[in-house]
This record gives structure tokens, sequence and C-alpha cells, in this order.
């Protein structure tokens, strides 16, 4: 059994049903799906904003490199091509975190493969993924440099206009009738 903690994006094509198939792609796994989000691109190439959102999934089977390999194959599914490091894409489906249950809670793993790095290196640094985060675990935290830190407080030391990229929308990824069940 594992707990991940996913970040999508897209910004190319129907962007809002991309991060919708993300979410029908892992069905009963997805515990909780975070507002969506409409943030500027990062890492300096020209391209259209993205939308984002966090998951957080759960599956008895699953290890952390299954929840690779599952995000890998949603984004093939889209026509995902990893051309331009930080350029568009159709998908991107990455593991911020990756957890096992211990003690009534559960224990974050980590990994310093290159292939599966956990916790995400970048995950710290990056605004849309800590709102939407906090926004389904109000009291996240994650490991930064061997030491837990609170996703609240690591959001709070990022730039002003960091945070303030990163919009909220009315868009949701979650139809009503799953909303109820």
């Amino acid at each position: 059994m594992t707990r991940a903690v996913l970040s999508i994006g897209s910004n190319m094509g129907d962007r809002l049903e991309l991060l919708r198939g993300v979410v029908t792609g892992l069905g009963a796994r997805v515990r909780a799906v975070s507002p969506v989000y409409r943030t500027a691109p990062w890492g300096g190439v020209e391209q259209e904003d993205f939308l984002n959102a966090v998951l957080v999934a759960e599956d008895p089977g699953y290890d952390c490199r299954d929840w690779l390999r599952h995000g890998q194959q949603l984004e093939q599914a889209a026509g995902r091509e990893r051309n331009v490091r930080w350029g568009a894409r159709t998908l991107d489906v990455d593991i911020v975190t990756c957890a096992q249950p211990a003690g009534g809670g559960f224990n974050a793993l980590r990994s310093n493969d290159p292939e599966l790095t956990l916790p995400h290196p970048q995950a710290r640094n990056r605004a849309f993924v800590l709102i939407p985060w906090l926004d389904v675990e109000p009291d996240a935290v994650l490991s930064v440099e061997g030491a837990e830190r609170g996703v609240r407080e690591l959001l709070a030391e990022l730039d002003p206009a960091e945070r303030a990229g990163v919009v909220r929308t009315d868009l949701t990824l979650v139809s009503a009738s799953r909303e109820s069940s």
C-alpha cells in the first residue's frame, strides 16, 4: 500500500479534459482532488499558461515505481513528448511524495534514483504545487534536506510574485456525481 501526492499540469490542447483524464485514469485510487489553478509557465520557455491541480491517491498494490509508470502511461496517452526542458506539454504528472502506512499515518519514502527522486526535488520551490496541495491537505509536510517542513511554511518562503501567479479558477476535475459519492 502506498499513498501518492501527484501534481498534474497541462498547457496544450484541451487542458481541462487532459487533467480530467488523469482523474479518470486513476479511478478509485483517487482520494482527494484540488481545485484547478491557472499558472504562468515555469522555466523561461515562451508558451501558454498551465492548468494545474494536485491529487492524493492510494493503492494497496502500488509501490512508488508503479505511480511513476502509471503517470508516464497517462502522459503517453495524452501525446506527451519530452523535447524541451520546461517546454509546453499536453500533460505532466509528477510524483511529489510517495508514502507507506506507518503507525496510523503514512511515512514518506525517499529515493535518490535519477528516474524517481522522492520527494520531488523542486516541489518546495513551486507555488503551483504547494498551493493546490494545501487545498487537499492543509497540514501537509514535505521533507526538505532531511527535515520535515510544513508546506504552508515553505509556501510563505516563496517570492510573493510566485505565489500571486497561481490563480484559482472555477474549473473542476471531478463531476458532481463523483463528489457526492
